[in-house]
């Protein structure tokens, strides 16, 4: 299927949404870290981000940004998945046009998000 970018700080979490995205068809690359995922994308990107906002060194909004300036990733359809609740957080994740989940999360909302973003801009 897709190959999705996971990037968390927190290894369960990681560890959780590769199980549940490898069960649904995909292949995961994990990083834990902005810069890990800097350079696991550098030469393969992916067709999905998921990121978790608050992250030490590059925050998740922050990685968003450095994925969409690369080459061949500036329209790389990303989700965010945060424990970061605020309305402005939330904000600040959809103004960048991500989709925005919560943690805890649901599995059938992160597949939606994902599948969603994978379908071209003209399909249903």
């Amino acid at each position: 299927m897709a190959r999705i970018l996971v990037v968390d700080d927190d290894p369960d979490i990681v560890n959780l949404v590769n199980i549940r995205l490898r069960k649904q068809g995909h292949k995961v690359v994990m990083a834990g870290s902005g810069a890990e995922a800097l350079a696991v994308t550098s030469e393969d990107p992916p067709d999905v981000a998921v990121l978790d906002v608050s992250m030490p060194g590059l925050s998740g909004l922050e990685l968003c940004r450095l994925l969409r300036g690369s080459e061949g990733m500036t329209d790389l359809p990303v989700i965010f998945l945060s424990a970061r609740v605020l309305p402005e957080d939330i904000e600040a994740g959809k103004s960048l046009g991500a989709r925005y989940l919560t943690k805890p999360f649901v599995a059938s909302a992160l597949f939606d998000a994902v599948n969603s973003s994978l379908k071209a801009p003209d399909e249903p």
